[in-house]
């Protein structure tokens, strides 16, 4: 069974959940420039095989450390959905259905939710949010992601 937040809950919880966001995309970040290293060593040469050593342990140090936030944030209910934008999703409760409410790094809180099928491009602003310049990304401001 999943939990359910309210907004003021899922809200509450955002500080602990955008350090933990923080440094999933951190990490993920280090991971892609480690794997764009590997892929321009020369594999065929027998110097490269110690840097080629490292660089499985540092990623798979990586990978375990992105994996462990994951669990953190399935621990206490919310969905990791993508690293580029670090957007998590909250189940809740809206109308009688469940529903996600929807937050990536950089928001200062949540201000939007989609069906549980519709993803973030179904994202819509909450009744009765309005959201400021710096806290939405499309460029009409109407939250609909159409700019």
């Amino acid at each position: 069974m999943s939990r359910y937040y309210t907004l003021e809950e899922a809200n509450r919880t955002l500080p602990l959940v955008r350090r933990i966001v923080t440094d999933i995309v951190a990490a993920h970040g280090e991971r892609a420039e480690l794997i764009k290293e590997y892929g321009h060593l020369d594999h065929d040469l027998e110097t490269m095989k110690e840097r080629r050593r490292e660089l499985d342990g540092l990623l798979q140090e990586l990978t375990d450390r992105i994996n462990a936030h994951i669990d953190e944030l399935e621990n206490i209910g919310v969905v990791f959905k993508g690293f580029e934008p670090g957007l998590v999703d909250f189940y809740a409760m809206m109308d009688d259905r469940e529903v996600f409410l929807c937050w990536k790094l950089g928001e200062t809180q949540i201000d939007y939710w989609h069906e549980l099928d519709a993803g973030y491009a179904g994202r819509q602003l909450l009744p009765g949010h309005s959201v400021d310049e710096d806290n939405d990304d499309d460029d009409d401001g109407d939250g609909d992601g159409e700019g």
